[in-house]
Order: C-alpha cells, then sequence, then structure tokens
C-alpha cells in the first residue's frame, strides 16, 4: 500500500474498532448514523489536535488563574452533501459555535466526475481553519471539487477529514492540492469498476439516510 505525504490515518483502537462495526453490512440505518457520529468524535479530536491556544484570565471557584482558551476566530466546518451531515453532527458536539458550510455534489454516472449544485459558505471564510468533511475519499474528484470552492472563497487554512479513503482518490487530492492535509480512519485497497471503495462499507449516503 504506498505511503502518501500530508496523509493521517487515525489507528487509535476505538476508532478502528468502531470502523469494523461500521463495515457490517447488517447495521440498520440508526446504528450507522449513531456509530458514524461517535466516529467524527474521535477524528474530529486528532485533526484539531494541534489548535492554537491563548491564556485568558478567569476566576474559579477558589481563585484566579490564568486558563487556556482556543486563540482566534473560531473553526468553520464544511459538509460536502450529502453525506458530510453524518461527520458534521459529531463535530459540532466538539466544537458547537463553528460557523458551517456546505457544499452540494453529485457524481456523474458515467464521467465519474462531481457536478457542483450548491454551495453556501460562510462570508469570512479566508479567517477561519477550514475543515472540509466527506466520510468516502474514493476518486478524490468530489473532495478537490470541495476544496476548489472553498479557496475560491477565500480560504487560506484547509484540512479535509473522511472516515474512509482509497489510494487513488488520495493521490488525486494530493496532486490538485498538496497543502491540504488529509486525515481518514483507514486507507482501503482500491476502487473498483463502478469507483466504490473496496473492501469499504458501501454507499455511506444511503446507509446514513436508508435511501438503500
Amino acid at each position: 500500500m504506498p505511503g502518501f505525504p500530508n496523509l493521517t490515518i487515525v489507528d487509535h483502537p476505538l476508532v478502528q474498532h468502531k470502523l469494523t462495526l461500521l463495515r457490517r453490512r447488517e447495521k440498520s440505518t440508526k446504528e450507522f448514523r449513531l456509530l458514524l457520529k461517535e466516529t467524527s468524535l474521535l477524528l474530529g479530536y486528532e485533526i484539531m489536535r494541534d489548535l492554537p491556544l491563548q491564556m485568558v484570565p478567569i476566576e474559579t471557584p477558589l481563585e484566579p488563574m490564568m486558563a487556556p482558551l482556543l486563540a482566534g476566530k473560531k473553526l468553520c466546518f464544511v459538509s460536502v452533501l450529502r453525506a458530510g451531515g453524518g461527520l458534521l453532527e459529531g463535530l459540532l458536539d466538539l466544537v458547537p459555535s463553528a460557523r458551517v458550510g456546505h457544499i452540494g455534489l453529485y457524481r456523474d454516472p458515467i464521467s465519474q466526475r462531481p457536478v457542483e449544485y450548491f454551495t453556501k459558505l460562510p462570508e469570512d471564510i479566508d479567517e477561519r481553519l477550514v475543515i472540509a468533511v466527506d466520510p468516502m475519499l474514493a476518486t478524490g474528484y468530489s473532495a478537490v471539487a470541495a476544496v476548489d470552492a472553498i479557496k475560491r472563497a477565500g480560504a487560506t487554512q484547509v484540512r479535509f477529514l473522511s472516515l474512509l479513503s482509497a489510494p487513488e482518490g488520495v493521490a488525486v487530492m494530493l496532486r490538485a492540492h498538496p497543502d491540504v492535509p488529509i486525515f481518514t480512519a483507514a486507507l482501503d485497497r482500491e476502487l473498483d469498476e463502478h469507483a466504490y471503495i473496496r473492501p469499504g462499507l458501501g454507499d455511506a449516503g444511503d446507509r446514513l439516510f436508508g435511501t438503500k
């Protein structure tokens, strides 16, 4: 399996355990949705590990002290529709004050290339660290299109979070955006002829929303 610069595989035992549960075909929509949220919380800790802090004065019940708080403007999470919402929910539990953007993309069944149909991003996105979220980094074309849109809006600090990735998609993403770190729970074997990740977990959107 190839090694990639700027790719972090989150191999925490709890992440890997929950990913195995998510892969199981017999999981119900309810179970899949809950597991994806739980996993996104764990992935969120890793992708936000190095956020800058500032020391501020506070009063505890016993005495004053200098204590750390996040520095600067809060984060912006950008969900790639439709399945990105499954990761977004957990991240917002971690940082409820974060701004949220949405980018709507669907994959053309013939060309396998993304078609953008909706974009709504915060006006001050250029002042924030942006974390784009999409459970499946498969061909990489949707990820590239999403980051293209985010950068066009002015963002200069962008990270990408996925649950599963394929080597082909990571390579496409890093060629287009070598400055964007990718965080994922697993780098699977390959894409099949239908651009599904193998062994994968199926279509994350269908399993999240019960549409198939």
